[in-house]
């Protein structure tokens, strides 16, 4: 099944994940130099930053990948992969909202202890929610294809195991 919504041919929601997804890692990577550089940076600002647009951006990729989500068949291995995949990415949106959330009274926008390891929560969980989005589109044809396979069984079974003799 091809997406719902198409820009230039193209499924919308797989074009704008990348654009949360990369400030969130950022957001991460900022603050992981700045805590352990002793908070001697302004990087604390940019990743305060980047988490707002991070958010922002997510909930408009959320829509288009919503849209496109109820037009998958519900009793189908590609529809549970979905759901899974949606909701994850709406837990770790929040995370990295209460992350800017935690920040907004802190001088430099700084984030605590408790948020920092918070906001590392949220990057792993993306880690899971990006290959769950890659099995849609990648392995069911999920957006891209017509002649999806939506209920294929998962990538993993095509990794080769290496058996001594």
């Amino acid at each position: 099944m091809t997406s719902k919504t198409k820009l230039l041919g193209h499924a919308v929601h797989p074009m704008l994940v990348h654009v949360p997804l990369g400030l969130f890692v950022t957001t991460a990577l900022f603050d992981t130099i700045d805590r352990f550089a002793g908070h001697a940076t302004s990087l604390a600002v940019a990743s305060f930053w980047n988490s707002v647009a991070g958010v922002a951006s997510a909930l408009v990729a959320a829509f288009f990948g919503m849209l496109d989500l109820f037009a998958i068949p519900r009793n189908t291995r590609a529809f549970r992969i979905g759901i899974a995949h949606g909701l994850g990415n709406l837990v770790m949106t929040g995370m990295f909202g209460i992350c800017a959330a935690l920040r907004w009274s802190n001088p430099g926008y700084r984030l605590g202890a408790g948020g920092f390891v918070l906001e590392l929560a949220a990057v792993s969980l993306s880690m899971v929610t990006v290959w769950l989005g890659t099995e849609l589109i990648e392995h069911l044809g999920v957006a891209v294809d017509d002649t999806a396979h939506l209920d294929a069984p998962s990538s993993l079974h095509d990794i080769p195991v290496h058996r001594p003799h």
